[in-house]
């Protein structure tokens, strides 16, 4: 069975109507891009969503057809489209990462330590991979947000507020004082991910139904009209849900004459 047919066949929980029904159809004359993400409650998931949603137009114009799966339960999805405002038509779940283990995705460190019980083995494996263990290049992507890419767009508007508690209410030209414009300016990926992480602490409960598959990492996968696979991407740790992190969606307009971003 081709991976293609494996998302065919495939059916989940799908957000929006609670139905259980299949990932995807048979793509058109367009793309299918199939974004398998990790626990929704996780940093990457709502990263990639983010990245997906301030690319919704251009996604749109190049017939590109986006589909996500995600670790969690429907109440996890429908706070994950409310926070990102990706689809809630688009979402699947799958609560036991059923679909991840079927594609050989990378679980994560899997140390068992003496004494711990199994939920405090999986917060501590966690842990360790934020600290670059057992996830090759998260520390050096922790430090990219903070140092600024210039090899990267600029992610906020300088008229944009962005509220990431504790900080206050910080408007865009803030960043633009601190290092320029036209590109990833020092601290502004950094304050992205702090609204993301109060986000998450804030709706713990919601996002993370299960605290089992909180090492778990997804993959990215696109397939043409015909169901052949032009690219994937198989996460090796935490903040490395993409081949280029300073642009996830670069891949998407490497071939001659599609539109570029």
């Amino acid at each position: 069975m081709t991976l293609y047919d494996l998302f065919l066949q495939t059916q989940r929980l799908r957000v929006s109507d609670g139905q259980r029904v299949p990932l995807m159809e048979r793509a058109g004359s367009g793309r299918a891009l199939v974004l398998v993400l990790p626990q929704l409650g996780d940093f990457d998931s709502l990263e990639y969503a983010w990245w997906v949603q301030r690319s919704a137009q251009p996604l749109q114009e190049a017939d590109i057809t986006v589909r996500a799966v995600g670790i969690g339960d429907r109440s996890s999805g429908l706070q994950f489209c409310t926070y990102t405002g990706f689809p809630a038509e688009h979402l699947f779940i799958d609560p036991t990462a059923e679909l991840h283990q079927q594609l050989g995705l990378y679980r994560g460190l899997l140390l068992k330590m003496p004494g711990l019980s199994a939920s405090q083995a999986v917060w501590l494996n966690l842990m360790l991979m934020c600290a670059g263990v057992g996830s090759p290049g998260t520390l050096a992507e922790v430090f990219r947000g903070y140092r600024g890419d210039r090899q990267a767009p600029q992610l906020i508007g300088d008229e944009e507020v962005v509220n990431a508690a504790p900080l206050p209410p910080l408007k865009g030209s803030v960043f633009k004082r601190a290092g320029g414009s036209g590109f990833q300016r020092p601290f502004e990926l950094a304050t992205l991910r702090l609204r993301n992480m109060t986000e998450v602490l804030s709706h713990w409960k919601t996002y993370v139904p299960n605290s089992a598959y909180l090492t778990q990492r997804g993959g990215t996968f696109l397939f043409d009209a015909h169901g052949t696979l032009l690219y994937e991407h198989r996460d090796r740790g935490i903040l490395g849900f993409a081949e280029t992190m300073s642009n996830p969606l670069a891949f998407l307009w490497a071939e001659p004459g599609s539109p570029l971003m």
